[in-house]
């Protein structure tokens, strides 16, 4: 079960993937649940994306199809 910190980091990564600090404590669960992934830019940056379970999961959540 992910604690509402970790729902709303889900929730983050979906909206606005390039404002997430990536030391947050949430993203190890989400990274270990694989509901992120993390992704190199060509730029060299990291950045959270989710998965198709992430997404999923978002999904059954909010109710939206």
């Amino acid at each position: 079960m992910l604690s509402p910190h970790e729902f709303a980091t889900l929730m983050l990564v979906k909206s606005a993937p390039e404002q997430i600090d990536l030391n947050r404590e949430e993203l190890d669960t989400l990274l270990e649940c694989q509901l992120i992934a993390l992704e190199q830019l060509a730029s060299g940056v990291r950045r959270p994306r989710l998965t198709r379970i992430g997404d999923s999961v978002l999904r059954a959540i909010t109710g939206k199809n």
